[in-house]
């Protein structure tokens, strides 16, 4: 192993993973990598015999703001020496291998990740060169594959790509983000009183409009329009609108224009 060990003395806190980058050939792509991480809080590097040596001032310049993943880089000469301390290694890999393993997708592998790191095993991430990926050497000395559901057609991944895949699920299995949420800009939602009385506003316009024909209709026309309303997420400032422009519709015919 070269450089130095600053694994203990790191300012982050909470279990995760750390990523092994294996030969990396370029500055640019470990800098890519490390933004990749550190946009989903990852922030464990590890480099196995980086071509262009390290440090590595491309590296740095490409991190940008991610440059902190950078600062605690540990790099190793062999692969065996890089994962020497893990419980459990997935390589990554974008083809079939004659080896027997698991293979998982992204979100499989961050499912076990999750669940490794928080009973508190070490987990690496394997990713290979930019040219070729990984080599079966080194696929060898992993305990599972992930695989990418990619087009078959076109199943090439730079390393900043396929890190960045991986990072967010890891991401999305840890964090506590909704799936879904709505900006409000200012309003909030209508309550149920509220959808009533514009329910009543639209059929009295409607009514007056005769639109609820022919009368035999006229309950399920009405039924209808209460079940759209109600089926709509409206917000007090929708609400507000509706009940404006059902007044001007009355304001226009009033006037004759």
């Amino acid at each position: 192993m070269s450089g130095t060990d600053h694994q203990s003395q790191a300012p982050w806190g909470g279990a995760q993973p750390t990523v092994v980058l294996i030969a990396p050939q370029m500055g640019e792509n470990i800098g890519s990598a490390a933004r990749a991480m550190w946009n989903f809080e990852l922030q464990r590097m590890r480099l196995v015999t980086p071509r262009d040596g390290w440090p590595n001032p491309a590296a740095v310049a490409t991190a940008s703001g991610a440059s902190r993943v950078l600062d605690h880089v540990r790099v190793f000469d062999s692969t065996a020496d890089a994962l020497a301390d893990m419980d459990y290694v997935f390589a990554t890999t974008a083809r079939s291998r004659d080896l027997t393993k698991p293979v998982m997708t992204p979100e499989r592998a961050m499912e076990h990740a999750r669940a490794m790191t928080a009973a508190g095993k070490q987990v690496g991430i394997m990713f290979g060169p930019e040219r070729a990926g990984l080599e079966n050497v080194d696929i060898a000395q992993a305990n599972a594959l992930i695989s990418v559901p990619v087009n078959p057609g076109f199943a090439s991944l730079n390393l900043a790509q396929c890190v960045l895949l991986v990072a967010y699920e890891w991401r999305r299995q840890t964090g506590e983000d909704a799936p879904e949420v709505v900006e409000m800009a200012g309003t909030e939602f209508a309550t149920q009183v509220e959808v009533e009385k514009l329910y009543e506003h639209f059929v009295q316009r409607l009514d007056t409009a005769k639109f609820f024909y022919p009368d035999h209709k006229a309950d399920s026309m009405r039924l209808n329009l209460r079940n759209m309303l109600s089926r709509l997420p409206m917000t007090q400032a929708d609400i507000q609108t509706f009940h404006g422009m059902l007044r001007q519709f009355v304001r226009w015919k009033e006037r004759g224009d």
